[in-house]
């Protein structure tokens, strides 16, 4: 496959991996809307950041609390029917939220209660359908298939932040959570009409639900490129969590900007994400998984320090578009190095260890630097965070991001190579076989 834009869209010609991605963009986007109108409510409910920066973190414990669980459930059970009841599950409290606002019932702690039972539904959803990848495209396609998955979490961030401003500005924002549920059903009915390939059944008893979370945990902690992608995750997302924390009340108070020009923000970087996915293939080309992960942080963090810094829209919007693009990156470098570490029967739970550390990472990132701007503003906040990230940066990188499965195919052929040369080279055959044993038959 060659290196260019053109080769980042390969894995669109599988059919059952484009139906699912269009999906997946759908559901997505109005996940965006929701989280959009849930954060721009609470600055009217309860305007205080630890109360704001409680929006994202109700968002992404539940995935920290219940990502392992999720991908243990996905690997013992059927993984389609496991999506679809995690899916089933959001749409219904995704339709609660919406029918509450619309009845004037919802309030702070509500919000919170809601989004975290959203967030529940993803935590079964991220290790479950990032497990069931490999079965939807081929081999050489699978790390941009988990680059492209990227793209479309953040076109989706690009699209529904934007629309849900505008939503909320021209209906309100029951019409926006109304429009997430929607989104949610949109996936459900993708996922019904999924044709999952055969498996192949086992001969082993089934697992159990604890057995199988200890075998994750110990895959997890026992494979060093595991380790590597999921220390190397936890150090990048728990600074990058301030900016999706304090990004509202930046516009809100610090740029003194409206809901639709929230929207138009966080569209912003959702489109400098969208941009990096499209040249993924031709960075990789040049750069490893590590140097990738960590040039990306660090033009993450000078754009943080930026949007501290900014007091009018224009070096804001540069600075969001910059950490859009860093986002997709670093965040797309380091799933595919924790996705192809792990072997099919422990994939989804050992990805699931990966996402509890990484929505983990993010869930107290945005609790301590909601806390940090309490106490000291901001824009104080977010230049602090930009300085400690970078220097964690440098302090993780002698952790390697290996690709385990290629590692091993080098060193299998490595001994098929040491071993080939020390053959014994075989005796003259006797005339009357020369007509069989000829060069294109082939060693015994």
């Amino acid at each position: 496959m060659s290196s260019s834009p053109v080769a980042a869209f390969a894995p669109l010609r599988h059919s059952a991996f484009r139906a699912l991605w269009i999906a997946n963009l759908a559901s997505n986007t109005g996940l965006w809307i929701q989280n959009t109108g849930a954060g721009w409510m609470m600055t009217s409910l309860a305007p205080s950041p630890v109360m704001v920066s409680l929006v994202q973190a109700a968002a992404m414990l539940p995935v920290f609390l219940f990502a392992l669980p999720g991908g243990a459930l996905a690997d013992v059970l059927d993984r389609r029917a496991t999506l679809i009841a995690a899916q089933v599950w959001i749409a219904a409290a995704g339709l609660l939220l919406a029918v509450l606002a619309a009845l004037g019932l919802l309030g702070a702690w509500g919000l919170l209660v809601l989004t975290f039972a959203i967030g529940m539904g993803t935590a079964v959803i991220f290790p479950a359908s990032a497990a069931a990848t490999p079965e939807l495209v081929l081999h050489d396609d699978l790390v941009q298939a988990v680059a492209l998955n990227g793209v479309g979490f953040n076109l989706a961030r690009a699209l529904g932040p934007a629309l849900g401003g505008f939503v909320m500005a021209a209906a309100g924002l029951t019409a926006a959570f109304a429009l997430n549920a929607v989104g949610f059903l949109a996936l459900l009915w993708a996922l019904i009409t999924w044709r999952r390939p055969a498996q192949r059944r086992s001969h082993l008893p089934p697992a159990r639900l604890p057995s199988a979370v200890r075998a994750g945990l110990r895959f997890a902690i026992a494979v060093p490129a595991m380790r590597a992608a999921i220390l190397r995750a936890c150090a990048f997302f728990f600074f990058a969590s301030a900016v999706w924390a304090l990004m509202p009340l930046v516009i809100r108070e610090g740029l003194g900007l409206d809901p639709a020009a929230f929207g138009l923000m966080l569209g912003v970087a959702g489109f400098g994400a969208v941009a990096a996915g499209t040249v993924l293939p031709m960075i990789r080309d040049r750069l490893s998984q590590g140097r990738l992960v960590f040039f990306a942080a660090l033009l993450a963090y000078a754009a943080m320090a930026l949007l501290g810094l900014s007091r009018h829209w224009a070096p804001a919007a540069v600075a969001v578009l910059i950490f859009g693009a860093a986002w997709l990156a670093a965040g797309s470098a380091l799933g595919a190095a924790a996705q192809m570490t792990a072997p099919a029967w422990v994939r989804a739970r050992a990805l699931g260890v990966y996402h509890l550390a990484f929505f983990g990472a993010l869930a107290v990132g945005s609790l301590l630097w909601g806390w940090v701007g309490t106490k000291m503003g901001v824009p104080t906040a977010l230049a602090l965070c930009a300085g400690s990230g970078a220097v964690a940066a440098v302090a993780v990188r002698p952790w390697r991001l290996v690709n385990f499965a290629q590692d091993m195919a080098q060193r299998v052929k490595a001994r098929w190579d040491r071993a080939a040369a020390t053959m014994p080279t075989p005796e003259a055959p006797a005339s009357a076989l020369k007509e069989l044993l000829h060069n294109n038959s082939g060693r015994v």
